[in-house]
């Protein structure tokens, strides 16, 4: 575990040291967001923040990979390398997009490489770990993993709409992943609790941790697609290699483990973002739109509409998104009964907190209103 957490602690003040570089850079080579109607930002922004959350990651797995505990799941040729190796080619499409703001189907064909480069390195989703179904052939096992790397990765992208929403999530999803992944490996092989998912999603959530200090409302920097798809590649990639690489039912838990746990998971830590990204095709195609074509439909664009202000909308979307993922990962532990009720009573506290919340961001948009009101022209507060 320590070793793990040495890995989050050296992405998180890499990435956190590398922004203010990668700032400097977005600038001088005109990654900024303007201001567009379907925006909530007021003033122009650079991008391409994920370049120093990847690069975090990097030194993180370097670093591990000269330490005795994980030199076998981070020697050269694994997954764990498999998986950067596609997140790197990932994050350079979303440069390239961040600089000139590829056209939608360049853009995918990019992803659809990224992804394609993870499975050539022997990543791919090749069984389901319920009722013993395998994905059959080998071009039906790239089309699979192509799939499922495309759809996180937009997922992702997707939900990247306020100040610190989408680094937030992904290190709820990385810790909630990486909780599952070690207690699930430590069962599987006692003695021995050495993963590759676990290796991954160390350094992704420490690596979000140390973007959001910069990332946060109001943010300095976005990480832009290069950040967000990259992000979704990594957490796709660890999905992947846990699926199917550990049979549940060999594992000594003290209750029963459902035998489907390893693939509702992975989309349970990132439950929100894929909801929205699903929600968002139906509604793009339904009006005769590509499902890549920006709106301001998403869930945190409705937050906002409701009353919520900017940085409370995503701390609301934080709390449910970490019930919604550790509510999983307590089944690697707890007996479902218990689970569920402390979900269900998760639920009704957040449903409170969150009525609470758009109540007290009505008021004080009320008080700003009335105080702006009662100024003389040209007098502000």
């Amino acid at each position: 575990m320590r070793v793990y957490i040495l890995m989050a602690i050296v992405a998180a003040a890499v990435t956190y040291l590398l922004v203010p570089v990668v700032l400097r850079l977005a600038l001088a080579l005109g990654a900024v967001n303007q201001v567009r109607d379907r925006d909530v930002h007021t003033m122009p922004t650079p991008r391409m923040g994920g370049v120093a959350i990847y690069l975090g990651m990097v030194v993180a797995y370097v670093l591990a990979s000269q330490i005795p505990y994980l030199s076998r799941v981070l020697a050269p040729g694994s997954g764990a390398w498999g998986v950067l190796m596609g997140a790197g080619v990932m994050c350079a499409v979303g440069v390239i997009d961040d600089i000139v703001e590829l056209v939608w189907y360049a853009k995918l064909g990019g992803e659809v490489l990224a992804a394609g480069v993870m499975a050539w390195q022997g990543v791919t989703l090749s069984s389901v770990p319920f009722m013993g179904l395998t994905v059959g052939s080998s071009r039906m096992t790239l089309f699979v993993t192509v799939l499922a790397v495309v759809v996180v990765a937009n997922a992702v992208n997707f939900m990247d709409g306020l100040d610190g929403l989408a680094a937030g999530m992904l290190a709820i999803a990385g810790a909630a992943f990486f909780l599952y992944s070690y207690m699930l490996t430590r069962n599987a092989s006692p003695g021995d609790f050495t993963s590759v998912a676990c290796a991954m999603t160390a350094p992704l959530a420490g690596a979000c941790v140390g973007f959001l200090p910069h990332n946060f409302n109001p943010a300095r920097i976005f990480m832009g697609d290069s950040g967000a798809l990259m992000l979704g590649t990594v957490i796709a990639g660890a999905a992947i290699q846990v699926t199917g690489q550990i049979d549940p039912v060999n594992t000594e838990l003290g209750y029963a483990l459902p035998t489907w746990m390893p693939l509702l998971v992975p989309f349970a830590v990132i439950l929100l973002p894929l909801t929205d990204f699903v929600w968002a095709v139906v509604r793009r195609t339904a009006r005769g739109y590509s499902p890549f074509h920006a709106d301001a439909g998403h869930l945190h664009h409705r937050l906002l509409r409701l009353g919520f202000s900017h940085a409370r909308a995503v701390l609301v979307l934080y709390m449910w998104a970490a019930i919604a993922s550790f509510a999983w990962v307590a089944l690697v532990v707890l007996p479902a009964a218990t689970v569920g009720a402390g979900f269900l009573a998760a639920c009704g506290v957040a449903f409170g907190v969150t009525c609470l919340t758009r109540n007290a961001c009505m008021r004080e948009a009320e008080r700003r209103a009335r105080y702006a009101a009662a100024q003389p022209a040209g007098v502000s507060e």
